[in-house]
């Protein structure tokens, strides 16, 4: 290999989604040299398109892409229907804090990732991001037990070379490299479905102002989702278990179709509206749909981030919210290792810790939200049952997670995982019963705590990017942790906080 085709950088992302787009982006804007390299040339198609406030209002403000996204015309979203659980009919998940007092911020969009990836790749490239499209990772370097680069073949198919003093694997759920950090992917057997979808020219629409609303709704072999992303374009897609396989490898689209039939709620949205069958929609997708988490983040000189690090479930649209607050975790460490003002084991352990937290937030509430629905005459259902959530799974829960996600050390052990994720459960099954009661001056589902956990760090991070820095002083999530520095890019040494969480 020439000298010519040896190239020195801070940082190379493997990656260009929103994760990767991130972390170069906030990582650039401190002055360091961060090279990108996408396989894909952009647009490209990508799942993945009902986002949360946190990301709308929070990372995607702290990027300077907001008014940006507001132009590009997305459909918006100000919460989930759900047809899901003990009600006969469907219930509304609002994003306000009650009815009358819906936020500037209550709200998030529908998104075409074709588009929205490209406008959150293209912002890193006006940031100083070295970006190149259509040049894939072929190997990452490795020297003394420490990851130095990375080789990649460009769109030429001439193969290069990038040293870097940090590598970040941003590359998603089919990443080839994330094996290099060590340990092995966990997969969830709860958790453990097949997801079909396809699109629509159009379709229902709920009654205004739920009319961009995610329209979840369960079926005796799964749920689906209905998702408006546009008057005349909509993603429509069934989550089911493993005993389709079958059916759906061989014949996806004939399955897929079947199932949207099954689901009388989701079947009259459709009547009489043709599939797409042009262009980027116009095929019928399979995917894996494996909730994962990795036993390890990171290793000297690499780390993990959005789905590459872990995945859960897509019903509560988690999806880009973890993948993009992942990426400001690590851009945070990063930035603070490169300035010399943290050691790595310091910076990408408060990165881990963090992630693991999010995630196993997630991961706890949507166990609970599967365990709400009832239908015992439907095998996908009586499996989503906690009572079946045992043994290995939640041991390895356990393990990941580490006592942090609760605050405290009670989630020690399967059983006391089982008895916290039941009683989230009955907990979040009284608060949809209780809404057609609650007048409009209470969202009752806030004040479940599985809800108001899962959407606490979310809302820290719109405050952030609302203000400039935080709304009031910040304290360290564990015992030892650290804090986000006032701007937001770097971790700090707490002064005179006490812990908000303390870690076993």
């Amino acid at each position: 290999m020439s000298i010519s085709q040896v190239e020195n950088v801070d940082v190379v992302v493997v990656g260009g989604g929103p994760a990767g787009a991130t972390v170069s982006t906030l990582v650039a804007r401190q002055g360091h040299r961060v090279l990108l390299v996408e396989k894909q040339k952009f647009p490209r198609y990508q799942i993945g398109e009902s986002l949360l406030p946190s990301t709308i209002h929070g990372v995607c403000r702290i990027l300077g892409v907001a008014d940006e996204l507001e132009r590009a015309g997305f459909k918006r979203k100000r919460g989930g229907t759900f047809k899901w659980g003990a009600s006969p009919e469907p219930w509304e998940f609002s994003f306000a804090v009650s009815p009358r007092l819906a936020g500037p911020t209550s709200f998030a969009y529908q998104v075409e990732r074709s588009k929205f990836d490209s406008i959150l790749l293209d912002n890193a490239r006006r940031s100083g991001v070295d970006v190149r499209e259509g040049h894939a990772v072929s190997e990452v370097l490795e020297e003394n037990g420490r990851v130095v680069g990375v080789r990649y073949e460009d769109d030429d198919g001439q193969s290069r070379e990038a040293r870097a003093r940090y590598v970040v694997d941003a590359s998603g759920n089919g990443s080839r490299i994330h094996r290099v950090v060590g340990g092995k992917r966990n997969y969830s057997d709860f958790f453990r479905n097949i997801a079909v979808f396809g699109y629509f020219e159009g379709g229902g629409r709920l009654p205004a102002p739920k009319d961009g609303n995610i329209f979840s709704a369960t079926f005796d072999e799964g749920w689906i989702w209905y998702i408006p992303l546009a008057d005349n374009l909509t993603s429509v897609g069934a989550v089911v278990g493993r005993e389709n396989a079958k059916e759906i490898q061989g014949d996806a689209a004939g399955a897929w179709r079947r199932m949207l039939k099954s689901c009388p709620e989701i079947h009259a949205l459709l009547d009489g509206v043709d599939q797409v069958t042009q262009g980027q929609y116009a095929e019928v997708r399979v995917r894996k749909d494996y909730s994962y988490w990795k036993d390890r983040f990171w290793s000297p000189g690499m780390i993990l981030v959005g789905d590459a690090a872990c995945f859960v479930d897509p019903v509560f649209s988690s999806g880009v919210h973890l993948a993009t607050y992942s990426a400001l975790l690590a851009a945070r460490s990063i930035n603070s290792c490169l300035d010399g003002t943290l050691t790595e084991d310091r910076g990408f352990g408060e990165f881990e810790a963090r992630y693991r937290r999010e995630y196993g937030l997630f991961y706890e509430f949507l166990v609970s939200f599967y365990d709400m629905h009832h239908d015992q005459q439907s095998y996908f259902w009586e499996a989503k049952k906690i009572t079946n959530c045992r043994g290995n799974e939640l041991r390895a829960f356990v393990e990941l997670v580490g006592g942090i996600v609760s605050g405290d050390a009670s989630l020690v052990s399967s059983d006391a995982a089982v008895a916290r994720l039941t009683t989230a459960s009955a907990e979040f099954e009284t608060a949809v019963q209780s809404l057609n009661d609650s007048g409009d001056l209470r969202n009752p589902i806030f004040e479940a705590k599985s809800i108001g956990a899962v959407l606490r760090e979310g809302a820290n991070l719109q405050g952030r990017a609302m203000f400039g820095e935080p709304i009031e002083p910040e304290a360290p999530l564990f015992t030892g942790g650290l804090v986000a520095s006032k701007d937001g890019m770097h971790w700090t040494e707490p002064v005179g906080q006490r812990p908000a969480h303390r870690a076993r």
